[in-house]
């Protein structure tokens, strides 16, 4: 199947094939316009509301930022609830929180500290809801058309990026900013609508949510022990860091160097919407022509040409072209790397994986538009535009050595089990475990077999062991031992079930260089307490 978006309207096995993802997108569509024009009238007003660069700038930086504090928990969140809840629950917060802005400002009780404090309520909701759309995609549609369900994802953004501008713009300037505000609460309407009618995917697993607190520490100890998780998540923040400083300073763009008002701040971000739609429509030949590495630089270098032309032109069509490249280059970037973190994390943490990748980007994005806009405050406009071109391209030089991975990434499938392991007298909060497997080794296979165990190792601490350690029999060195714990024994069945195919693979391997008639033994231990007696259990055959 081809991931152009050009073509996938008409292909039967485009994600618009499912029903589920094809009304949600729509409804998406409209709530990320209404989210615009939210955006368009509070940083419109408040240019208003002072005439400091900073504060005008901070509008952007307060809607950003609480997807770096609050992402992490709403991924865990996801990750241990129905998604399709926690859909509901950011769509209808987000509803209010516009509604409660709009009546603050009829009533005249709005100053600049209470705006930003409304936008970034309304960040909150849009930092819960995230994490769980996106990690929701790949319960609407196929392995298969996953790719191309996030470039949807992406031209869907940015379809509206190039109207919800121009329309905030215009509703800004006829009725004022409340009405924009309005316009927003209005707009989730579709979006609920869509989710009270999706039946979402049941929850495969038999074990009880994960505690919270260690939910959200399996997220980070899957990160760092997924090295292609890692190459993604540095460069993204360089790169939001970077490059945040167009979209922040686009009202004082609009302002002093076009001598524009609010509808020209909605057209030049519309411009910049514009060229994102294009970019997402070319995102899948461009994958097909170049590698993500490739396309990363390309776009990159691309985004720091077209801030360079904004910070130097002073005329509004040349100024609108550029846009349209910036939007464009912004949008396969952050398309190439988000399908990156997708296809390389397995479904049990990747709304978590998706919320440290948005932390990351929008993290970047917060600094770099609070920076941006004090570099403002203190050199000027054209100069912070300046200052953000030359870190675009520090970042290109300084993401040379660490390549991104292969878009197509790995086999995900969970590892198929056979049977369930139900010791009698073991109980879910028996433990901790101790599980340790023997196996006996050729001199000549150690090397490999030593390899092969690093691996292992990372792929135990990933999925939730602790204690990880390799030893070897003085007597018989030909006797290795493996031993690590787990917190109890539900513990350990969560992390059995967390082996992926790919996985296996190395287990196999393994498995494979062990010699001797019988297959390598597994033991199971439970850590005895004071006036407990210790149990012991085992099998021959476990590929854990």
């Amino acid at each position: 199947m081809s991931n152009d978006p050009n073509n996938l309207i008409n292909e039967p096995s485009s994600p618009f094939a499912s029903r589920t993802y094809r009304e949600i997108w729509v409804g998406n569509l409209f709530s990320n316009v209404g989210t615009l024009v939210q955006l368009v009238g509070a940083s419109w007003l408040m240019t208003t509301l002072t005439s400091s660069e900073q504060m005008v700038a901070l509008v952007q930086a307060s809607t950003a930022l609480p997807v770096m504090l609050v992402a992490v928990f709403s991924g865990a969140i996801a990750d241990r609830f129905n998604r399709r809840s926690v859909l509901l629950v950011s769509q209808s917060f987000t509803m209010l929180a516009s509604i409660g802005l709009a009546l603050f400002v009829w009533e005249g009780w709005l100053d600049a500290w209470l705006l930003l404090a409304f936008t970034f309520l309304i960040g909150c909701g849009t930092a819960l809801k995230t994490p769980a759309w996106q990690a929701s995609v790949g319960d609407m549609v196929s392995r298969a058309t996953l790719p191309s369900a996030i470039a949807l994802n992406a031209v869907g953004y940015n379809i509206a990026r190039s109207a919800g501008p121009a329309l905030g713009g215009s509703v800004v300037a006829v009725a004022g900013p409340a009405a924009a505000f309005i316009t927003n609460a209005l707009s989730n309407v579709g979006m609920l609508a869509a989710l009270v009618r999706w039946r979402g995917r049941q929850q495969s697993s038999q074990l009880p949510p994960e505690p919270f607190l260690s939910a959200i520490t399996a997220g980070f100890r899957y990160v760092a022990m997924a090295p292609s998780i890692r190459a993604v998540l540095p460069r993204v923040t360089m790169f939001g860091f970077a490059t945040a400083g167009v979209q922040a300073l686009l009202p004082l763009i609009a302002r002093d160097q076009m001598r524009g008002g609010a509808l020209t701040y909605g057209l030049l971000l519309g411009a910049f919407g514009a060229g994102a739609v294009l970019g997402g429509l070319l995102i899948g030949r461009a994958r097909s022509r170049f590698e993500p590495e490739a396309l990363f630089r390309l776009s990159s270098l691309i985004f720091a040409a077209g801030t360079l032309c904004v910070a130097l032109s002073a005329y509004f069509a040349l100024t609108l072209t550029a846009l349209g490249f910036l939007g464009g280059a912004w949008v396969i970037v952050l398309s190439t790397m988000n399908v990156s973190v997708q296809l390389n994390s397995p479904n049990w943490v990747l709304a978590r994986v998706l919320a440290l990748y948005q932390t990351a980007a929008f993290g970047g994005i917060a600094l770099g538009s609070w920076t941006t806009g004090w570099l403002a405050d203190q050199l000027g406009v054209t100069e912070a535009l300046l200052i953000s071109f030359a870190l675009q391209i520090v970042v290109v030089l300084l993401t040379l050595k660490f390549r991104l991975p292969p878009a197509e990434g790995v086999n995900l499938t969970p590892f198929p089990w056979n049977g369930a392991l139900d010791p009698p007298g073991v109980r879910p909060q028996t433990g901790p475990i101790v599980m340790t497997a023997e196996f006996r080794i050729a001199k000549d296979d150690t090397v490999v077999f030593l390899s092969l165990m690093a691996e292992r190792k990372r792929i135990r601490y990933r999925n939730g062991a602790r204690g990880w350690e390799l030893v070897r029999d003085i007597s018989d060195p030909e006797l290795w031992v493996e031993r690590y714990r787990v917190l109890s024994w539900s513990e350990y069945l969560r992390h059995r079930e967390r082996l992926l195919m790919h996985e296996a693979e190395v287990f196999k391997r393994i498995r494979e260089l062990h010699k001797g008639t019988e297959p390598p033994l597994i033991r199971r231990f439970e850590t005895p307490q004071a006036g407990v007696q210790s149990v012991v259990f085992g099998t021959p055959m476990d590929i854990s």
